[in-house]
């Protein structure tokens, strides 16, 4: 849900492309989550805001609580999260969490969740990695126009086929 929150962030800010990264890391013991936009971005001063629940920049609410949340989340499994923003050039938004630790929340199906995005925004560009110590895999909604050329995303054929290039190359990195 962190993560859909944020990339909701980023097309709220005119992002036209957002790339999301996994990587875990068994090894070291570490997920990082790492969201990047080429939004409008933030000054140091609203960077400095950004984690106050009671401060958001969206019409009509009064509360803005997802980065927060995520900040509260990485804090409580052993981690952090970091942001770097710079007007006009987006945002890059870093979660780090210890993989083992036991109130890191589940980091969830990440096929069904870049496919909510993908279809959900249609203007916006994606690009997703996963990497773990064993396989990487690497997708971006430019595959989609290689294949089907300039067709609504949210076509069933369409959507099964994202399934399977993010499950087929993947099937390895599942949860």
């Amino acid at each position: 849900m962190h993560i859909l929150d944020i990339v909701e962030n980023s097309v709220n800010a005119g992002a036209t492309q957002v790339t999301v990264s996994i990587e875990e890391n068994q090894k070291l013991d570490r997920l990082n989550i790492e969201i990047t936009d080429n939004g409008k971005g933030m000054d140091d001063a609203m960077v400095g805001k950004a984690l106050d629940p009671f401060v958001t920049t969206k019409e009509g609410k009064r509360v803005g609580l997802g980065l927060s949340m995520l900040s509260e989340a990485a804090r409580k499994a052993g981690g952090e999260m970091t942001m770097d923003s710079r007007p006009g050039k987006g945002t890059s938004i870093r979660a780090t969490f210890e993989l083992t630790h036991l109130d890191r929340q589940p980091l969830g199906d990440m096929t069904e969740t870049m496919i909510t995005l993908i279809i959900g925004n249609p203007d916006v560009e994606f690009r997703y990695s996963h990497k773990t110590n064993t396989s990487t895999l690497t997708w971006s909604t430019a595959r989609i126009r290689e294949v089907f050329g300039d067709v609504f995303r949210s076509r069933p054929d369409v959507i099964d086929f994202i399934r399977e290039e993010l499950v087929f190359n993947n099937q390895n990195i599942k949860k």
